[in-house]
């Protein structure tokens, strides 16, 4: 976390531990404006990776799953990295910066310096320079049924487009469009302290776990340590989300991540749901889930968490798709909570193909 922003955030009332905001002093409140009321969100706990140069989008195109040339119409991309055997390493959200032409990519600040250590390894001789842009950038997240009318009169002298995944040039910085009621403001340290107050007198300050919520209820995957390698694209739903291009040239794990899609052998694919838990902690990625139908293996997969704010804990996680049609599925142990399964926001190609 920028040095400058902590000192800020914190004599606002920020309780932040390992560069996360986890409130604002009252954690159940701040939960529940989510649903109701306009909510500001601190995004440090998310990294930035920086792609300059002038072969980086030659570069990225050949590393990863999303078609990288779709950037360059102002509208960010989901995608994910693989390893050469289809598994993911990560997650993210990449856009191109209006103001140089250079790329940023968005994910979980845990995994930002060793994928930018290992993407550094393919550089070889091209032009692209590859860098932490995490500090350099405060990203602030804006949710709610009237994020986008505040933000206008906020920013009043930009048109901010709704458009899905839109990304909008500002004075200093941009903002991105993750839905209709979600938006993501990028601003420099300078000016990031004058907006934040601004937009707090009409907005409630709340914790980075009411993003991760919303993130689940929008049907957006991130990959953690907990998970890395543990799914290929489609398992985590990236090609319903615009995260995968089959039509693009080669890049790590690009032939089975293909053959996957043509044979039509997705035998897992990722649901909502929510789980009655009394304790938020209980549950985490990486944690596996169970079916009687599968003599006692592990049918799936938690991918990502956060608490409720009806209580409980909403997740996204990866299931076998015939033991969701058959049974209950259980968290942790084969008699563990139970998941209520939800509707996501989009369809999925091919669900019932396995």
């Amino acid at each position: 976390m920028n040095p400058d922003w902590f000192t800020f955030l914190t004599g606002r009332n920020a309780h932040i531990e390992q560069k996360r905001v986890l409130h604002f002093g009252q954690p159940d409140v701040e939960l529940a404006q989510a649903e109701s009321a306009s909510v500001l969100i601190d995004l440090s706990h998310l990294g930035l990776i920086r792609f300059s140069g002038e072969e980086a989008q030659k570069f990225l195109q050949g590393q990863v799953s999303c078609d990288v040339h779709t950037t360059d119409s102002g509208k960010a991309t989901y995608g994910g990295y693989c390893t050469p055997k289809g598994r993911l390493l990560s997650s993210f959200l990449l856009w191109q910066d209006i103001s140089d032409y250079s790329y940023l990519m968005q994910l979980p600040a845990e995994l930002t310096e060793v994928i930018a250590k290992r993407l550094k390894m393919f550089v070889l001789r091209a032009k692209v320079v590859i860098q932490d842009h995490t500090d350099d950038c405060i990203r602030i997240g804006v949710a709610g049924k009237h994020a986008h009318t505040l933000l206008q009169d906020t920013l009043s002298e930009t048109a901010l487009s709704i458009a899905p995944l839109a990304v909008t040039s500002i004075p200093g910085g941009q903002v991105i469009c993750h839905s209709e009621n979600r938006f993501e403001i990028l601003i420099s340290p300078a000016h990031a302290p004058a907006l934040w107050k601004q937009l707090s007198s009409q907005a409630r300050c709340v914790g980075a776990a009411t993003w991760d919520w919303l993130e689940i209820q929008e049907g957006v995957p991130a990959i953690f340590k907990a998970t890395q390698e543990q799914f290929i694209p489609q398992m985590i739903n990236l090609d319903a989300i615009g995260g995968v291009n089959f039509k693009k040239g080669c890049y790590p794990g690009q032939e089975i991540v293909a053959r996957t899609q043509y044979l039509g052998k997705v035998k897992r694919r990722m649901y909502r749901a929510h789980l009655d838990s009394d304790s938020f902690l209980e549950i985490a990625a990486g944690d596996n889930l169970f079916s009687a139908d599968t003599g006692g293996q592990a049918c799936g997969m938690i991918v990502n968490t956060a608490p409720a704010p009806v209580g409980g804990v909403d997740v996204l996680a990866v299931i076998q798709v015939s033991s969701v049609a058959a049974n209950p599925i259980h968290c942790k142990t084969p008699d563990g909570p139970q998941l209520a399964i939800h509707s996501l926001p989009y369809s999925i190609p091919d669900q019932h193909t396995h």
